[in-house]
């Protein structure tokens, strides 16, 4: 399976210090240089971790896609969407709305971090989702009070 993530999702599970929901889903996954560079830019959440084999660097060959992308999406979004592209993907995970309802009007088979948790969680990986949502948002990561919600209701978790 090919997969290819933006920068959030990989921010925000290796925050949480839960990068192995990734590595239980798939061998490997596809990044484009922007998002290797976004998150090496500042020893933060995923700087070690985004070197791991795990994560393949990919540079992109379609600049003209990528720059009209530009007009309203961050190069990391713009070269996620267009390496899933050149790829072919089997799957895009990226976590902003614009980005997400681009990439759907791509075709594209898109999904958010979030998903992958209520996943881990109903294949009884974990026990509770909401520890780890609330860590997610206490080191950075902003959530909805209605997805909070709707998470923790999918898990049949309450507040």
């Amino acid at each position: 399976m090919v997969v290819v993530s933006n920068t959030t999702p990989i921010i925000s599970l290796a925050s949480i210090g839960r990068l192995e929901v990734f590595k239980d889903f798939f061998k490997s996954i596809y990044i484009p240089r922007a998002v290797y560079d976004e998150i090496k830019s500042k020893k933060a959440f995923g700087f070690d971790e985004i070197d791991d084999d795990f994560f393949i660097v990919k540079d992109i060959e379609d600049s003209f896609t990528q720059n009209l992308l530009l007009n309203d999406l961050d190069l990391a979004e713009a070269q996620t969407i267009v390496l899933a592209k050149e790829l072919n993907a089997d799957m895009v995970i990226i976590d902003e709305t614009i980005g997400y309802n681009i990439a759907k009007q791509q075709n594209l088979n898109v999904k958010r971090t979030l998903s992958f948790l209520v996943a881990y969680k109903k294949a009884k990986k974990i026990e509770t989702i909401k520890p780890l949502l609330d860590d997610m948002i206490k080191n950075g990561r902003w959530i909805s009070k209605r997805v909070y919600r709707e998470i923790l209701k999918l898990c049949d978790e309450s507040l």
